[in-house]
């Protein structure tokens, strides 16, 4: 152990969170090795840290362990995304719902805000500001919405649904095509209606499963 490097708790979390972030950039793929040494060189932790944080991200369905071969970034099947999918429709509703009972005007002006910029990405033809901007609205829905349990849920499940967005976020047409319902989702909550932001959650996150069948099978994403 170097004298820089992070040790413990710390040192597991820092590569934990660290795989999670370049998981969501892109900067990991499914089926990619994770390599232990590699790790511990990039994020300053100790080969027993990064050890314990690729067991945890495997415990959350991000990382596979395989014996005698080490660890990769897990692969999704098409059909387990849309089954994963399928569960977020539900907490998704759910954090809708309560974010229409307990937002502030705050809050509410917040997410009008970004209804409107991601107006203006679509206009723009700026895919890559409209999926920080879908992350950025969902995000403030499940926090505000006080469902510790629902966002805990719903994290692990976007983790191992990361690389299908992404793909599905370059699909032409498609920002296009879920601005309405995101701005849906954003007019019931701001006007207070819990079973409208219910059901224009669900029927947003119902409309990435459809599109999600309709998604080729590569040999092999990545």
């Amino acid at each position: 152990m170097t004298s820089n490097q992070v040790t413990g708790r710390t040192g597991r979390s820092a590569v934990s969170s660290g795989i999670r972030e370049a998981l969501a950039a892109g900067d990991m793929v499914p089926g990619q090795r994770l390599v232990e040494q590699e790790l511990s060189e990039v994020f300053r932790a100790t080969r027993s840290s990064v050890r314990e944080a690729l067991q945890d991200l495997a415990a959350e369905g991000l990382v596979e362990l395989i014996p005698r071969r080490g660890a990769r970034v897990r692969v999704v099947s098409v059909e387990e995304a849309i089954q994963i999918t399928e569960c977020r429709a539900l907490l998704e509703g759910l954090c809708a719902r309560r974010a229409a009972e307990y937002a502030s005007k705050e809050v509410r002006q917040e997410l009008k805000d970004i209804g409107s910029a991601m107006g203006r990405a679509v206009a723009e033809g700026d895919p890559d500001a409209y999926s920080v901007l879908n992350r950025r609205l969902h995000e403030s829905i499940g926090e505000v919405s006080d469902q510790k349990v629902a966002q805990a849920l719903l994290e692990r499940m976007n983790g191992q649904m990361v690389r299908y967005q992404f793909r599905l976020a370059l699909r032409p047409g498609r920002p296009a095509q879920s601005l309405p319902q995101h701005l849906a989702i954003i007019d019931a909550v701001v006007a207070g209606d819990p079973e409208a932001a219910e059901a224009a959650a669900r029927a947003h996150v119902e409309s990435v499963v459809e599109a999600l069948r309709e998604t080729p099978v590569p040999a092999r994403l990545g």
